[in-house]
């Protein structure tokens, strides 16, 4: 059953390096609004980036992230579709744990470069969005809730990813749909009709499609992230957020949202 959706903007401080992606994520939002024909809700305000270790960016952006994880639910428990542009994969910590306390059937299929599955006590850079997916599933407490059991997580595109990911990959703890031929069908397989929650980081992508933080060559073009989104457009779709978009172009945050149509019908 299709419900309206809901579109907010997440434009506050996610452990960011630099304030690209809180200032397009905007650009992303009204593309969706745009699209979805509803008002954008603007959560969080721009915050001068000054890198930092993983628990002081968490602080920092603690107040933010929890305006965000209300906002969510509100949209959930009004019976709505979330739809998220974020800035950071980080923002994810606040919103995938609502999710999945109001859709505990739902499966989380992570799209991006990185398997975000470290801890602080595994991260070698202190980066908070590698420590993005490992919070929702309760492998550390950030604060914000967790909730997501493994066999709900699937990995999809990740191509730089660190041992200490390796090794939970190899323990069979997460499943993983690699690029390349047979993507759509070992998706499909996959998520095996469950709902789906699509959690997208644009380094996924084929460097220079978008401008991203991280460029990590052998990504998705846009024609097959439209693929993997149509299969996924099969089972119930219990919401869409997608971040790390840096711009420059409302064009390209446009390419974007044309690229998920199948999400968003």
């Amino acid at each position: 059953m299709n419900r309206p959706c809901a579109v907010t903007t997440y434009a506050g401080p996610a452990g960011d390096h630099n304030n690209r992606a809180m200032q397009c994520s905007i650009l992303v939002g009204e593309a969706l609004a745009g699209r979805l024909e509803v008002p954008n809700v603007i959560v969080g305000k721009l915050r001068e980036a000054d890198p930092r270790w993983w628990d002081i960016e968490l602080e920092r952006a603690r107040s933010s992230l929890q305006l965000m994880a209300r906002q969510i639910d509100k949209v959930m428990a009004e019976g709505l579709k979330p739809v998220s542009a974020l800035t950071r994969c980080a923002v994810a910590l606040a919103t995938v744990p609502v999710v999945v306390r109001h859709r505990p059937d739902a499966v989380v299929v992570w799209l991006d470069a990185h398997a975000d599955l470290n801890s602080p006590d595994t991260t070698t850079t202190g980066y908070l969005g590698g420590l993005a997916l490992s919070g929702p599933l309760g492998w550390w407490d950030s604060g914000l809730g967790a909730g997501l059991n493994t066999s709900q997580a699937v990995l999809v595109g990740i191509r730089d990813v660190e041992s200490a990911e390796q090794a939970h990959i190899q323990a069979g703890q997460v499943a993983v749909v690699p690029v390349g031929v047979g993507l759509t069908d070992r998706l499909t397989e996959v998520v095996n009709a469950r709902p789906v929650y699509l959690h997208l980081d644009c380094d996924v992508l084929e460097p220079g499609i978008v401008e991203t933080e991280y460029q990590v060559a052998e990504g998705l073009t846009l024609e097959e992230l439209h693929d993997c989104v149509a299969v996924l457009a099969e089972s119930e779709v219990v919401g869409v957020e997608l971040g790390e978009f840096e711009g420059p172009a409302a064009s390209d945050a446009e390419d974007l949202v044309e690229a998920l149509a199948p999400l968003l019908a």
